[in-house]
Parts: structure tokens; sequence; C-alpha cells
């Protein structure tokens, strides 16, 4: 398998799993939060929630470093 190959297919997986995951995290705003009147207080992520965001950012670095990858293979 070619260096070329193996970048495009981890770009393609890392960026549908980055959407996957994106798309699973919850989300606190309700509609009055886009009229700014939210009321929510600061929580920090627990539990499934915080291994979804940490699941999310490994994704997304993946996804940054494989099209450097790309771009920095000689075509």
């Amino acid at each position: 398998m070619e260096l070329g190959t193996f970048f495009q297919s981890l770009t393609f997986v890392s960026a549908i799993l980055s959407v996957l995951l994106i798309l699973l995290q919850q989300r606190g705003a309700s509609l009055g939060a886009g009229f700014g009147s939210s009321g929510e207080l600061y929580t920090t992520r627990r539990g499934l929630e915080r291994s979804l965001f940490n699941a999310t950012v490994v994704c997304v670095v993946i996804f940054i470093l494989s099209i450097l990858g790309l771009l920095l293979i000689p075509a």
C-alpha cells in the first residue's frame, strides 16, 4: 500500500468518525439560549460525554495531520 493511499484512507475514515462523534455530543442549549437567556450553569464533562469529547479531539487531530501528510507527499 502506498503512503498516499494510506493517508487518503486515513483522511476519509477520520472525517466520517469526526462527523459522527460531533453529532453524538449533547448540546445543552435550548431555544432560549439562542436569544441570550440560557440560565444554565457551567458544568464539567463527565463519563461518556468526556470520552466522546476526547475521541472527537483525537479524530480531528488525526484528520488534520493526515491532510498535512497528503500535502507533503510528492505527487
